[in-house]
């Protein structure tokens, strides 16, 4: 009777008009009554710093999940990676079974907080909102997965099903190809991939997102007093640096979809860059023209042409050096950019059908241009795939983060009723 009665005021409880089948309505019923132990375990995962560079922190939250998946029936397979790439691994969990759709969940167990910054633990700021890092990017995506799937488990609706989820333990900061090349061909074997990054609202997922590379500008000059400037010694290194941003800035940056930030510069008589702290010093004088200058960026994109063609003006602009200055403009791979497809759309389609079946109203492709780059990407060539699937919240990165936690039982509930259709 408490059952039927928790089944009936989940009902009520939504809009009209919703269209959901008995096990699909018992599947949310599950999702509610296991909340609380749900953020219980959000709270565990969140107090626990995972920065990239933290592998012990990223293997201990990769750990618990773990345990938590292999109670579920998950196999579960640590892949570790070379020393020389310092990162801690990723996690993966499999089910194998000849049921529906083949899928790839997409999470990652790292965030931007290195255990060198102040921790800021998971706090409940009041009825709808917690903080703490990663707590929306994307310990809260993660967790998300595992409850929807615990859900289903409770339901005994994985029987046979075939399902993959990979966390990565370096998203945040790529070790490079060779941390994805076991990630790309797992993924190549499912036939749909469904990431969990930080959603954007109840109401919007992501059929495509940009990618991201980096560059660095390089400026040598001649050197002498400061009152040889514009003269026999020319314009010296930080004007010529200057021009060629202001070019950058000027000649691309209206664009839609691009994007190009300088996030680090540094000049003076000398100039010295550690790759491994990403730290700069230069040694300069007022009186000295400048000789050397250093810019560090990235350059975000949507779609391999507009990032070439992106790059060839970059680099024309680069070759316009001012009189007795030399600049040099070198790119690096990231991570690919997720193109939209008709086979993305497709499966919002699907989502969009679970909404407004549950009464949470339609669900629309969300602006490529608004997010930045994924793991997710890494795959988009090779299958249908959707992002934007975790919890919702804001501040990501800062230590203002927070989530929604009003939409997450929502969400939860919108992915338990989704991968069940999936998989049927």
């Amino acid at each position: 009777m408490k059952k039927l009665a928790l089944l009936f005021s989940l009902s009520a409880g939504c809009a009209a008009g919703q269209s959901l089948s008995k096990p699909e309505m018992a599947l949310v019923a599950t999702v509610t009554q296991q909340m609380p132990e749900t953020e219980a375990f959000l709270e565990k995962v969140v107090n626990i710093n995972s920065g990239t560079l933290n592998k012990a922190g990223v293997r201990q939250v990769g750990d618990l999940m773990g345990a938590e998946l292999a109670r579920l029936g998950f196999t579960i397979e640590w892949v570790s990676l070379p020393d020389s790439l310092n990162r801690a691994g990723h996690l993966v969990a499999t089910r194998r079974g000849k049921q529906g759709k083949k899928l790839f969940l997409i999470g990652h167990l790292d965030t931007v907080f290195e255990k060198s910054l102040p921790m800021e633990p998971f706090t409940r700021l009041n009825d709808s909102t917690a903080s703490g890092q990663g707590v929306n990017d994307m310990k809260g995506g993660d967790v998300l997965m595992i409850a929807a799937l615990k859900a289903l488990h409770t339901q005994k609706q994985l029987d046979d099903t075939s399902i993959t989820l990979y966390f990565t333990g370096d998203e945040e900061s790529s070790g490079g190809s060779e941390s994805r090349r076991d990630f790309i061909e797992r993924a190549k074997q499912a036939d749909a991939a469904l990431a969990f990054e930080t959603a954007q609202g109840l109401n919007n997922v992501t059929t495509g997102r940009r990618g991201s590379s980096s560059w660095t500008l390089t400026v040598k000059a001649r050197t002498g007093h400061s009152s040889r400037i514009f003269s026999d010694l020319g314009y010296g290194a930080i004007y010529e640096a200057a021009r060629v941003l202001t070019e950058f800035r000027r000649t691309l940056g209206q664009e839609q979809n691009l994007t190009f930030n300088p996030g680090l510069i540094v000049g003076g008589s000398e100039v010295h860059y550690d790759p491994k702290t990403a730290k700069a010093d230069a040694i300069g004088k007022t009186n000295i023209v400048a000789g050397e200058t250093l810019v560090k960026g990235d350059l975000r994109f949507l779609g391999e042409a507009q990032k070439e063609s992106a790059r060839a003006r970059m680099r024309e602009i680069v070759q316009k050096s001012l009189p007795l200055t030399g600049s040099k403009i070198t790119f690096s791979d990231g991570i690919p950019s997720m193109e939209p497809s008709a086979a993305n759309d497709k499966l919002r389609e699907t989502v969009d059908k679970v909404s407004r079946d549950m009464g949470f109203g339609p669900v629309m492709a969300g602006d490529p241009g608004s997010r930045g780059a994924g793991d997710v990407s890494f795959v988009a060539a090779y299958l249908p795939c959707l992002d934007g699937l975790g919890a919702s919240g804001k501040g990501a990165h800062s230590i203002e983060e927070t989530m929604n936690m009003k939409e997450y039982p929502k969400l939860i509930q919108r992915t338990a009723v989704l991968l069940y259709r999936l998989t049927r």
